[in-house]
């Protein structure tokens, strides 16, 4: 029996990641007090980085279920199993699996929202959705 893995899905999946991140990268510019001040700024930027996560679960998700591998408990644990599964690296992994919690809190924590934390990943996060995006490539060509 020989596994498939249904790359088209995956790859719909890589190239709206690249396309959300993109549009979070040209958020940078704006200063905290920009950002704290301005409601669709920051929605917009919450919106994007709650469809990159939704990307990265889905990709996961994908690739769990196509390989036969330990059904998750949660979110975080898409990005703990493809670390354990060495589909990315574990270390990797390790570091990028809170990401799934970023997203919770986004999606059910709104109320609760820290704009220093949100602005903190916009500034020196997004090159992890780049990571990801390139080790999932990696593991299609194997």
């Amino acid at each position: 029996m020989s596994i498939i893995i249904d790359k088209e899905r995956i790859e719909e999946r890589l190239s709206k990641l690249k396309e959300y991140a993109a549009i979070l990268k040209s958020y940078q510019q704006y200063s905290f007090k920009k950002f704290k001040k301005d409601a669709t700024l920051r929605g917009a930027t919450e919106r994007y980085f709650q469809l990159s996560v939704e990307c990265i679960i889905d990709i996961g998700e994908i690739i769990i279920a196509n390989l036969g591998l330990r059904k998750p408990n949660d979110s975080r644990d898409v990005v703990d199993i493809l670390g354990e599964n060495k589909i990315i690296p574990d270390k990797f992994a390790y570091y990028f699996g809170p990401v799934a919690g970023f997203r919770n809190i986004l999606v059910h924590d709104y109320l609760d929202i820290d704009y220093k934390q949100v602005y903190g990943h916009l500034q020196n996060d997004l090159g992890d959705f780049d990571k990801f995006a390139k080790h999932i490539a990696k593991f299609l060509t194997k």
